[in-house]
């Protein structure tokens, strides 16, 4: 027997105007009260569009979302408090997300509604109207890319933080200020059928799992301007201080379009193990399967299982690179610089050694995957991006049953231990660049 709690009856106008926040958490508030194992306690979000800044979901609930119903994310960013929680890999304080659930157990968010993060907004104020502007055309000048997407505040749809026992199922996540879907610091999560879409902002990742463990993600489609569906653990010195690994993952029988595919990292410093990720089709995406890292990060990536991976018209089917994006990634405050140094700029310049921060990928199984260009596609495609330190070779991988039809072969290096079995690549042409470049045909 459920009891429903309509947060029209508490004051929500649900007009797209009114701020409707007190209301519909006021209705969160009534339910929670009367919520507990065995008894359903369902907030049903009727059709409308509602006004909000950040809601917070409550233990042994049901968080309902009708056709029609949007949840629209305010932009008066003083609207948004601001908390403790783990952001692109370290522990800072940052905005929570438009809808929270933290440190709770139990939770359903269900149905087939939508929550809109007015993304525009965010975008501008990150990279101006033109992508040429915004903060990063103040910040890129000094030296400070590595920083300016903490110092932007952009709010997440979705934040799970610290939580057990939650299903999200069936809703949709569009036009995100950053990440659309954030499940960090949490167990036994499962994500079934949502849409995730018009994201064309910068970093409006689909889905990022985040030290968690016993997570499903399955029958969703993915379209966004970054990591499709991303396992990590944290970054650099913060991530190897928390030190929570990322394990027991499937990811299985989702559609991934616009955005960078399946990774694993960048923030790998706690480690990922366990990944299992299967019957996948993909369309229009940068790449297919991704790891990336970098020397600062550290981490151990284990025991993964790729298989059944369908790709049409993608950039980089196996992309796997363990120095990315240095200018983002290796923060340093530049010598001589005379502002006020925020601390999480510190926590994010701190040192690691080599030891430590020189990342390592092993017992990785890539098979029965395909990849084609469609007739006519004008991209490149490149088979193949792999490149590891070779202190620490990507070793114990095996690709079976692959076949790649590609523009270009590709790079590999710093491997150790690889075994073909039944591997074919076909190319149009050749590198300019003959080092490093294998030919398995």
């Amino acid at each position: 027997m459920e009891q429903i709690f309509d947060p029209r009856e508490f004051g929500a106008a649900g007009d797209g105007k009114t701020l409707d926040t007190q209301a519909i958490q006021a209705a969160i508030d009534a339910a929670a009260k009367e919520g507990r194992e065995g008894k359903r306690s369902v907030v049903c979000l009727k059709a409308g569009t509602y006004l909000t800044s950040s809601l917070f979901l409550k233990s042994h609930m049901e968080f309902r979302m009708e056709d029609a119903a949007v949840l629209l994310g305010t932009t008066e960013e003083e609207q948004y408090p601001i908390m403790r929680n783990r952001v692109a890999g370290i522990e800072m304080d940052w905005p929570v997300g438009i809808l929270n659930v933290m440190d709770q157990e139990d939770v359903q968010i269900t149905g087939e509604g939508c929550i809109d993060g007015q993304g525009p907004y965010w975008w501008n104020k990150y990279w101006g109207e033109d992508q040429k502007g915004g903060m990063r055309a103040e910040y890129d000048p000094m030296g400070l890319r590595w920083c300016v997407d903490y110092d932007c505040r952009r709010v997440r749809n979705l934040v799970v933080m610290d939580s057990r026992r939650i299903e999200i199922a069936g809703i949709g996540s569009r036009r995100s200020g950053f990440w659309n879907m954030h499940i960090c610091y949490s167990e036994d999560v499962h994500v079934d059928g949502v849409w995730i879409r018009d994201n064309e902002g910068p970093s409006t990742d689909g889905i990022d799992i985040d030290s968690c463990r016993h997570v499903v993600v399955e029958n969703c489609r993915v379209a966004c301007n970054d990591d499709s569906i991303c396992v990590k653990s944290g970054r650099d010195a913060d991530g190897l201080r928390v030190n929570r690994i990322c394990e027991d993952v499937l990811i299985q029988n989702c559609q991934v379009l616009t955005g960078c595919g399946v990774t694993l990292g960048s923030e790998t410093s706690g480690g990922i193990r366990n990944v299992t990720i299967r019957n996948m089709k993909y369309h229009g995406t940068d790449c297919g399967f991704r790891i990336k890292s970098a020397a600062t990060r550290g981490g151990v990536m284990e025991d993964i299982l790729v298989e059944d991976l369908e790709m049409v018209n993608v950039k980089y089917p196996i992309n796997m690179c363990l120095n990315w994006h240095p200018a983002y990634s290796y923060c340093e405050i530049p010598k001589g610089y005379e502002g006020e140094i925020p601390e999480h700029w510190k926590v994010l310049a701190q040192s690691v050694s080599r030891e430590m921060g020189v990342p390592q990928v092993k017992n990785l199984q890539i098979r029965n995957v395909r990849s084609w260009n469609e007739e006519g596609y004008e991209g490149c495609s490149r088979a193949f991006e792999v490149d590891a330190f070779p202190e620490r070779p990507m070793e114990n991988v095996v690709l079976e049953h692959v076949d790649i039809k590609a523009k270009e072969f590709g790079r590999i290096a710093g491997i150790k231990n690889w075994q073909w079995k039944d591997v074919n690549i076909s190319v149009e042409g050749r590198n300019q660049d003959e080092n490093n470049v294998y030919d398995v045909r």
